[in-house]
């Protein structure tokens, strides 16, 4: 094996779609959660590659794309671009679902046509970021390593700090985040938003 991290391309956006599905459930393969499986890297992954392609970066074993770290230099100015330049397709191709529609899909779906709104608490740390690796590249020190690549593009920038929030299900990426050097900034409901200082 031999594993790279390098700025995102254009042609990784396949995999970009593959890996989002593959560790989409807390972590795990979710092909067997959604239905479509591309609606969730429709919200949660491709719009950074489209609009943000500089703050991405792909992990690569033998070249072959097997993880990635995305993100935005500025949350609320992202939001704002996703809402005028990103979601207004999406919603033509995906409906909004029926109100008694609880699966996975109809979740996803729902945030497209109501996305969450920019959480002022986390303005302190204008930067955020997703991070997902397929089994092959865990356990190799990469995570670590694309946090310190996202660190520095953000300390290039001159911004102060930046975020993530993961899921309280998702255990081992909490205690990843912890060991890394995150804090907590908020707790919710069903999520835990981490901070880092540059």
């Amino acid at each position: 094996m031999s594993f790279n991290i390098r700025p995102y391309h254009p042609s990784d956006v396949y995999s970009i779609f593959r890996i989002c599905l593959l560790t989409g459930d807390s972590g795990k393969d979710a092909s067997a959660v959604y239905k479509d499986h591309e609606v969730m890297a429709q919200f949660y992954a491709a719009p950074y590659a489209q609009l943000e392609p500089d703050m991405c970066f792909t992990v690569t074993n033998n070249e072959k794309p097997c993880g990635y770290i995305i993100g935005a230099k500025d949350t609320k100015l992202f939001y704002e671009r996703m809402e005028k330049e990103w979601l207004p397709v999406l919603r033509l191709r995906y409906p909004k679902p029926a109100e008694d529609d609880q699966s996975r899909d109809a979740r996803i779906i729902r945030l497209i046509h109501n996305p969450p709104p920019f959480k002022e608490e986390l303005a302190d740390y204008p930067a955020h970021l997703h991070i997902d690796m397929l089994p092959e590249a865990q356990g190799q020190g990469l995570g670590r390593k694309l946090i310190d690549t996202f660190a520095g593009k953000v300390r290039s920038l001159g911004l102060p700090a930046f975020h993530l929030e993961v899921g309280k299900k998702n255990e081992n990426a909490i205690g990843f985040y912890q060991k890394v050097g995150f804090h907590i900034i908020r707790e919710y409901e069903f999520s835990i938003a981490f901070g880092m200082k540059i």
